[in-house]
């Protein structure tokens, strides 16, 4: 599992702007899914793409992830 975006939807990381990674609190329970290795693939596919960890329960990168929509959401009404 730990290698996820090697083998699963490749145009899908290789086109996106944002990755969010959710139930980062639960990492602990799973030894066979690295993060670290997880983001490493995501930018092999994409290096510009921004990845954010988030935790619905801690609130942990929520903050980063509204920062990251307010301001796509700004640029795209702009036309940028």
């Amino acid at each position: 599992m730990g290698s996820f975006t090697e083998f699963e939807y490749p145009l899908m990381f290789s086109i996106c702007d944002v990755v969010l990674i959710n139930k980062i609190d639960a990492l602990p329970a799973f030894d066979d899914f690295s993060l670290e290795r997880a983001v490493e693939n995501i930018h092999m596919r994409n290096p510009e793409a921004l990845v954010i960890p988030i935790s619905a329960k801690t609130g942990e990168g929520i903050d980063a992830w509204a920062a990251w929509l307010h301001d796509a959401v700004a640029a795209w009404k702009s036309g940028a």
